[in-house]
């Protein structure tokens, strides 16, 4: 996790999951399957960037076997979707400096902001992105109004910096981890009251989001694009923030590197997922090795 000159919360995030209503840009979804037999190849691989696939001190940051075996799925007609909290000029920028010779089909930004590569650009896609939009202003005009009187209470008790991004009308970076807690508790009663308001936290930085948007939800979105069942996607994340899509619900291979936290292990061994003794990328390529075997030549 890192803050942007402008003040925008970039990296990965925890997310307070809950079963929310579907945004209203969806039809209907059929209930998957989650009992589809695991011989159905594998058709959309979905990542987190932070801390799964990208090591920000590791040189290079993504590993070169992960970035093979990515390359050769994509080139047997694979989609790769990068899943992360980071906005669009924070991830290319990382991108840029991991020199990687691939790019992903698709992005989720945000945690809720879809994007397809065109072969060109990365291009919105336009109906989900309008309507997440639009539920987010219309629950943050609800929300705004407090945000003062949320930031008062943390500067009163806290050493923290609480603002306003154009991702949320109340961001926090609170000193340490128990302070951060003790604020989390305090934003989660209040969104008790809101309906479809949650806390999106990792570490010691949270905001608000709407509750219909999160991985999960932008993944099962992408899924119902590419006509994919949960049978054939395989998703793999570290934090708190991915848990929304390391379910059967949406995903039936699921792979959590060394470095996961311990509710993403704990999900990940509950669902049959693997979990590499290796960290990051390295855990993923670990992971992805044993789905599809070492690449041609590799």
């Amino acid at each position: 996790m890192r803050l942007k000159a402008q003040g925008v919360l970039r990296g990965a995030w925890c997310v307070k999951y809950s079963a929310a209503r579907p945004a209203k840009c969806l039809t209907e979804h059929a209930t998957r399957n989650t009992k589809e037999p695991l011989s159905q190849p594998i058709k959309l691989i979905s990542t987190d960037f932070d801390g799964t696939i990208f090591a920000e001190f590791e040189n290079p940051p993504i590993p070169p076997a992960l970035v093979a075996i990515l390359r050769e799925q994509q080139a047997r007609g694979v989609k790769w979707v990068i899943n992360t909290g980071r906005d669009m000029s924070s991830l290319m920028e990382a991108l840029a400096r991991a020199h990687i010779p691939i790019q992903p089909d698709f992005l989720v930004l945000v945690e809720r902001e879809i994007y397809v590569h065109d072969g060109v650009r990365y291009s919105a896609h336009a109906t989900w992105n309008a309507a997440c939009a639009r539920d987010h202003a219309e629950l943050f005009a609800r929300v705004r109004p407090d945000a003062p009187a949320m930031m008062d209470w943390v500067n009163e008790r806290f050493r923290a910096t609480v603002y306003e991004d154009p991702f949320s009308p109340f961001c926090l970076i609170a000193d340490n981890n128990g302070d951060a807690d003790e604020i989390h508790r305090y934003l989660d009663a209040y969104c008790a009251r809101i309906p479809n308001l949650t806390v999106v936290r990792n570490d010691v930085y949270a905001r608000f989001s709407h509750t219909a948007y999160n991985k999960g939800s932008a993944l099962a979105e992408l899924s119902r694009m590419l006509l994919v069942s949960a049978a054939e996607v395989l998703a793999a994340g570290d934090h708190l923030n991915d848990l929304p899509m390391l379910t059967l619900q949406h995903a039936a291979r699921l792979i959590a590197p060394a470095n996961a936290m311990p509710e993403v292990k704990a999900a990940v061994k509950q669902a049959g997922g693997f979990i590499s003794k290796l960290t990051c990328g390295h855990g993923i390529a670990d992971g992805l090795k044993r789905q599809f075997g070492a690449p041609a030549g590799g």
